[in-house]
């Protein structure tokens, strides 16, 4: 086996996880939401759970096969033309991942600290 057929195999290898990633953390949150609804102990998830649950999933599958991407440009394809692609692909998951990211927070991720400041919350923690 040639070292580029195996960096290929690796490339989708990852690929392959982070659709994984999407789909299992898609569906636990779907079912998560499900038996929210169903249960009787008062406490039901809202639709904005379920929404932050979902993008927190596709996010990190995002950044998974982004790294496949990376990968594949550099070792098995670098060309122009695919490192042209690459560039593409990766401004439009930056743009998705940006986009996804201010939906679950309800905020620009610039203005997020005067939302944790005015709520009590302390500036500068492990989100920051």
């Amino acid at each position: 086996m040639s070292y580029e057929r195996f960096v290929d195999d690796v490339v989708k290898g990852v690929e392959a996880l982070g659709a994984a990633i999407m789909v299992v953390g898609g569906t636990v949150a779907l079912l998560g939401y499900a038996l929210g609804v169903l249960r009787r102990d008062g406490h039901r998830p809202t639709y904005e759970e379920l929404r932050r649950r979902l993008g927190r999933a596709i996010l990190i599958g995002l950044e998974v096969l982004i790294i496949g991407d990376i990968v594949r440009t550099i070792v098995v394809d670098p060309t122009l033309e695919s490192v042209t692609v690459l560039g593409a692909i990766v401004i439009i998951r930056i743009l998705l991942s940006f986009a996804l990211e201010v939906e679950i927070d309800g905020t620009w991720p610039w203005s997020r600290w005067r939302r944790e400041q005015a709520a009590g919350a302390p500036v500068g923690g492990p989100n920051d």
